[in-house]
């Protein structure tokens, strides 16, 4: 019984340093499971809201849908990862199906800046450990014309 109490006694300082305060021990426990205990803001959240293009890619790949991130393209888009050109909505629909779609987008910041937006995510793919990209997408008339994937 010890041990249960530590890892709640833990959970609670934990969420205290983190910026949520007023709730310990089990007054916490049953708070985060009737869901009125949430979390600070991300620092994303701060800087306003997501340029839609960029939030439908995101989207996409939370919904594991390769034809929606590709539809969140240009027809000529273009993705550069890491170096590589892929062209044109098929390719990136391709290149979605086997390389991004199955993981999962964690958006820890964004900057929007003219004709686009900058965003710093962590990014799991399927089965793998994670890391932090800076994704650049220069966005005209609604879609992503060209985006620049680097590891942060």
């Amino acid at each position: 019984m010890r041990k249960g109490l530590a890892i709640a006694g833990t959970a609670a300082a934990v969420l205290v340093a983190g910026g949520i305060a007023g709730v310990a021990g089990g007054d916490l426990l049953r708070a985060v499971a009737a869901g009125s205990v949430t979390p600070p803001p991300s620092p994303a959240a701060s800087v306003g809201p997501l340029d839609p293009a960029a939030q439908r890619y995101l989207d996409a790949v939370a919904a594991r849908d390769a034809d929606a991130l590709a539809a969140a393209f240009a027809p000529d888009g273009l993705v550069t990862d890491v170096g590589r050109e892929i062209r044109g909505r098929d390719a990136i629909r391709r290149w979605a199906a086997n390389e991004v779609i199955g993981g999962t987008y964690t958006l820890l910041d964004h900057t929007p800046r003219a004709g686009g937006v900058s965003m710093l995510v962590r990014f799991q793919p399927a089965g793998a450990g994670g890391f932090r990209a800076n994704y650049h997408f220069d966005i005209t008339g609604g879609s992503i014309t060209r985006a620049t994937l680097e590891y942060a």
